[in-house]
């Protein structure tokens, strides 16, 4: 059996609780094969003992884990703590930095960021944090690159999450980076988190099934669903719908929070994603699969969404995602 990939949590003192339950609850309901954990999360302090939380909801938590696991994670995820404008203990400080050299990765929730980059890793790395305090973190470390407008950076082994809910973006993007998407997607549904949520950059884990979204859309984005691969125009969609074109876009408006057209090309790179992680066939037939109709169009539509090659994305999620 292969062994659970270790995520250690750091509590400093005044943690933000919910940042801390993030990771334990998204790492910990990813579902492995035969009921088998893909992770072990661990909650761990300075020193093993009593962590306080954050003064908006205080409380006490005891753990085990002292710093020394951090020697041994896999992954290290940094929430936000009450005091992050402060320089973080030598010690913590020391413990991310040898992480770091010995390859594990690192990512940090909100203001956890600032915990980051008091310790160096992110100078010269594109890096965010919740807005309100993104100006204060370039302000204090400028040799990050900070951008305000993202829900999360992936720099590879350093990653940083915008503020509260976005650390449930960047951990459901870690566990598709770890196991591909359908692990992600159902670890996303457990959750009830939205399978897909708008940003700045590319955010995009997967949208929603349609079958799943309970509204009175359900039928036309079934439909959607089982044609991609046709050309459909607004016109086609409302036909479906059995109403008007100006009526189907209010509907996807309130209902989906977003057009019918920009829906499908989700729903195009959805299926593009799905067919690059999970077969051999050739870009060209992926194009046509998922409805763009050529690989110039897919690579535009892809780099755009995603912010990758299809063949870049393949070669990064494919082993992974089995």
């Amino acid at each position: 059996m292969q062994r659970a990939h270790v995520v250690a949590v750091l509590a400093m003192d005044g943690v933000v609780p919910f940042d801390l339950s993030v990771p334990c609850q998204v790492f910990g309901s990813a579902p492995g094969p035969d009921g088998a954990p893909l992770y072990e999360t661990r909650v761990c302090a300075q020193t093993p003992g009593v962590v306080t939380s954050a003064a908006f909801g205080r409380m006490r938590l005891e753990t085990p884990w002292g710093l020394d696991t951090l020697a041994r994670a896999d992954t290290v995820v940094v929430p936000g703590h009450d005091d992050f404008l402060a320089e973080p203990p030598p010690a913590v400080l020391d413990a991310l930095r040898a992480a770091a050299e010995r390859g594990a990765r690192l990512a940090s929730i909100c203001v956890g960021a600032f915990a980051l980059a008091a310790s160096g890793l992110l100078d010269g790395r594109r890096a965010t944090t919740h807005w309100v305090h993104a100006a204060a973190l370039a302000h204090r470390h400028p040799r990050v690159e900070v951008d305000p407008a993202v829900l999360f950076v992936d720099e590879g082994d350093l990653l940083t999450s915008a503020g509260i809910a976005a650390g449930i973006d960047l951990c459901l993007h870690l566990v598709r980076r770890d196991h591909g998407s359908e692990t992600a997607a159902r670890t996303a549904r457990y959750v009830v988190m939205p399978l897909q949520r708008d940003g700045g950059q590319a955010q995009f884990i997967r949208h929603e099934d349609p079958r799943d979204t309970g509204t009175a859309l359900q039928p036309t984005l079934a439909w959607l669903e089982a044609n991609l691969h046709r050309p459909l125009t607004l016109d086609d969609i409302a036909r479906q719908a059995a109403t008007s074109v100006r009526t189907l876009t209010r509907r996807f408006r309130a209902q989906v929070g977003t057009t019918p057209l920009k829906w499908l090309a989700r729903a195009r790179v959805l299926r593009a994603q799905q067919l690059l992680e999970s077969t051999d066939l050739p870009v060209e037939r992926v194009a046509a699969e998922a409805g763009f109709g050529s690989p110039v169009t897919l690579r535009a539509h892809f780099a755009r969404a995603v912010g990758a090659s299809p063949q870049a994305y393949r070669s990064a999620f494919r082993a992974r995602g089995g």
